[in-house]
């Protein structure tokens, strides 16, 4: 299993339910050269499922490169959106939210 799998497979541990209270959004992580991934974060509990999820609220893209080094800490998802090294399609508010994941 390559960082990006055990990155999603370990996330529902690692958040605490209070970082993440009052959330209620759903999100696909479509990492390229890893897989496809959708988080559901429902008032405190965080959900990992594989797949594209239907009706997501927003879908994040990046390289397998890019999202390791964002995980990372070196690599600030701000500046790889502003370059087009993240994508972001649907709600940007959503996706301003994730700052609480990581």
């Amino acid at each position: 299993m390559g960082s990006v799998q055990a990155f999603f497979r370990t996330l529902p541990r690692r958040v605490s339910a209070d970082r993440i209270a009052g959330m209620n959004n759903t999100y696909v992580f479509d990492i390229e050269g890893a897989g496809t991934w959708t988080v559901a974060l429902a008032d405190g509990s965080l959900t990992v499922t594989d797949g594209a999820g239907e009706n997501a609220d927003c879908t994040v893209s990046a390289s397998e490169e890019t999202f390791e080094k964002i995980v990372a800490g070196e690599q600030n998802p701000t500046s790889a959106y502003m370059t087009g090294k993240l994508k972001v399609k649907g709600d940007l508010g959503a996706a301003m939210k994730l700052q609480k994941l990581f």
